[in-house]
């Protein structure tokens, strides 16, 4: 079911969910965030100490590869001080360990003191995003809204989001606390800022199981 849900939609909910001494695991990454930071690039390695995650790579591994593994992961901490939205848009860039030129592959930049560069949409439509709720999502807590079958469209131009939002539709994809949403990386999304007192926490981990191209390497390997 969540392997047709993903390949038809974009995007697919778990259908189990972090325990209470998970969660907590997990919400304990983010108590070194700064009170007005909202987010932080981490170390995918930091992760292998949380064995309740092995059952997410299991899964992320029927979906897109028996090779999945985790290749970049972030912390997202909307809240008072640190509160943003995003407008529609798509991931493109990847964490690479160094940068070596390669066809296809550009511009690099560079992310929190971590180098990220564009590559060609087939990468991106070979990767799973997964986002691990600390705290309970709904409508008015920046939920991350998605266009179904977007994901299937490649590359969207700037100009071309506004009919394609119109065509598809939205969803909110709503969780409570400890759920997991499993997303096709180029899906085209948006979140709105959470409402004043409180918090929207989230892990998220890209995971991909095709080496790169050209001598390029995932940051994770670096």
């Amino acid at each position: 079911m969540m392997r047709r849900d993903l390949a038809t939609s974009g995007y697919a909910k778990w259908p189990h969910r972090l325990n209470d001494d998970a969660r907590d695991a997990v919400s304990g990454l983010f108590e070194a965030l700064p009170a007005t930071q909202p987010g932080k690039r981490i170390d995918p390695g930091l992760l292998d100490a949380f064995p309740a995650l092995a059952d997410i790579t299991a899964a992320a591994a029927t979906m897109i590869g028996d090779d999945a593994r985790p290749v970049r992961a972030l912390l997202f901490d909307k809240r008072d001080g640190a509160n943003w939205a995003l407008g529609w848009h798509q991931d493109r860039t990847i964490e690479v360990a160094e940068r070596v030129e390669t066809d296809g592959f550009g511009p690099f930049t560079v992310k929190q003191g971590r180098l990220h560069v564009a590559p060609p949409i087939g990468v991106i439509e070979h990767m799973l995003t997964v986002r691990i709720h600390v705290d309970a999502v709904d409508a008015d807590n920046g939920a991350l809204m998605v266009v179904p079958g977007s994901h299937r469209l490649g590359y969207i131009a700037e100009d071309a989001i506004g009919s394609i939002v119109e065509a598809g539709g939205e969803y909110a994809c709503l969780a409570d606390a400890g759920e997991v949403w499993f997303y096709s990386t180029p899906i085209l999304h948006r979140s709105a800022r959470t409402t004043p007192s409180r918090r929207r926490r989230v892990l998220q981990i890209d995971y991909a199981h095709d080496p790169l191209p050209g001598g390029l390497r995932w940051g994770v390997d670096g």
